[in-house]
């Protein structure tokens, strides 16, 4: 599909709302996360977690990392971690790490060890991330504008939001 296919799609979206997504916002964003520039995507899904229509960054986030394979998980654990720095890992934030790397560089949590973390702790260190470095929500939208399927799991709301912020590209 080419961008200019998608002109008609967007259309609907200009002025969503995640209290009334289309009925076929699924399908739409499969169509454009297959066919917009992940940057593009990138600011939508950052646009989605910043919105107050949809729920908290943190609580999204959790929802991405239950619906994630490993890797995934290991890649926003990861990035999560930038953000904070290793003293999360210091100060316990993450026990179930207890073999993850304790100094140096904190992208080092591997997918193994990724899947040993609850949603819940990672909803815990996301809060922490955006307190600290707020530029974690953009991060987290470049990460994930890297797996499109995924952000599936934020259901019909959010998916409204991003085909809205895509729509005014």
């Amino acid at each position: 599909m080419q961008i200019s296919d998608l002109v008609g799609i967007f259309e609907q979206y200009k002025n969503a709302s995640a209290a009334n997504p289309p009925k076929n916002v699924q399908q739409d964003y499969e169509q454009a996360a297959d066919t917009v520039p992940s940057s593009h995507l990138a600011d939508a899904v950052s646009e989605a977690f910043r919105s107050d229509e949809t729920p908290p960054f943190a609580h999204m986030l959790r929802s991405l990392f239950a619906n994630s394979n490993p890797d995934q998980r290991a890649g926003i654990l990861n990035q999560l971690l930038s953000a904070i720095g290793p003293s999360a890992l210091a100060s316990g934030a993450l026990g179930s790490l207890g073999g993850a790397p304790r100094g140096g560089s904190a992208n080092n949590v591997s997918a193994e060890q990724a899947n040993q973390v609850s949603p819940e702790a990672v909803q815990q260190l996301a809060e922490r991330a955006e307190k600290q470095n707020p530029s974690i929500i953009d991060q987290a939208g470049r990460f994930y504008s890297q797996h499109p399927q995924l952000v599936k799991a934020l259901g019909a709301g959010s998916l409204a939001l991003i085909m809205s912020h895509l729509s005014k590209r």
